[in-house]
């Protein structure tokens, strides 16, 4: 009798069975009322349950800051529709803006090559108009190219070994910031 072991890696196992480590849950919110879907995307970094739930607005042809929102230096919902929602259960710290645990907007404004994250403090909102006066803070994001073009907006957190990486991709653009827990 002859018998015959194969080795099987964890990733054939995570691919096989559809496990997911650490991965980004993504369910529809609601389908838009101007035809841009709603998702909520949930993850876990270091122990923090953070979720964005946000709308996301398709290119269909048109060119971001010449044909459609974001505009070159305004501040933009950075969505669709109601004010894109950052939920967290710990604190986290984007640059030097400490973000308490809770729920905030998410607004950016693009400038050259660097984009303005802005976390408001008021929620609930219609995405615009953009609410002065009610920042938590802003912080410098970097812009660059994204990794392959996304025809909807597409928000992700991904987990590093030094926290996690918020970003935004549209069209041929990424727009991303660390971020620490804690």
């Amino acid at each position: 009798m002859r018998t015959v072991v194969r080795t099987v890696s964890v990733m054939t196992l995570v691919a096989a069975f559809g496990i997911a480590l650490n991965a980004q849950k993504t369910s529809q919110v609601h389908p838009g009322k101007a035809g841009s879907p709603h998702v909520k995307s949930e993850w876990t970094v270091d122990g923090a349950n953070i979720s964005i739930v946000y709308g996301r607005p398709s290119l269909k042809g048109r060119a971001p800051g010449k044909d459609v929102d974001p505009y070159e230096g305004r501040e933009w919902r950075t969505g669709a529709d109601e004010a894109t929602t950052l939920t967290t259960d710990k604190a986290l710290k984007f640059g030097s803006l400490a973000v308490p645990a809770g729920t905030y907007t998410l607004y950016t404004i693009p400038t050259g090559g660097t984009w303005q994250l802005i976390v408001s403090k008021k929620t609930g909102q219609w995405g615009i108009p953009y609410p002065k006066g009610e920042d938590l803070g802003r912080v410098p994001m970097t812009a660059g190219k994204a990794p392959t073009a996304a025809e909807q907006l597409t928000i992700n957190v991904q987990d590093t070994p030094a926290g996690g990486t918020l970003s935004i991709d549209w069209g041929t653009t990424r727009a991303s910031v660390p971020f620490t827990v804690g």
